[in-house]
């Protein structure tokens, strides 16, 4: 992070350009895990949601027409 700090303060941007391509961390990394940690987030996700959707009990309520009902109207005391 030193390294960037001090390729951002440099005025004509070569040390910024340096620490860019001198870093081959980023793109290694998703090339090897990328498409990987993709499918096991995506399986993941749509196992618990399973889960929840079948298997807890709750009850969504997704349209409340014909549920809702009004109130019976009362009349203004005096």
């Amino acid at each position: 992070m030193l390294r960037f700090t001090k390729a951002a303060l440099n005025v004509s941007g070569q040390g910024a350009r340096h620490v860019r391509l001198s870093s081959t961390h980023a793109p290694e990394f998703h090339a090897k895990y990328g498409t990987g940690l993709m499918v096991g987030g995506f399986v993941f996700c749509v196992s618990v949601w399973g889960f929840v959707l079948t298997q807890t009990g709750i009850t969504w309520n997704l349209s409340p027409v014909g549920k809702v009902q009004p109130k019976p109207w009362r009349e203004v005391e005096e």
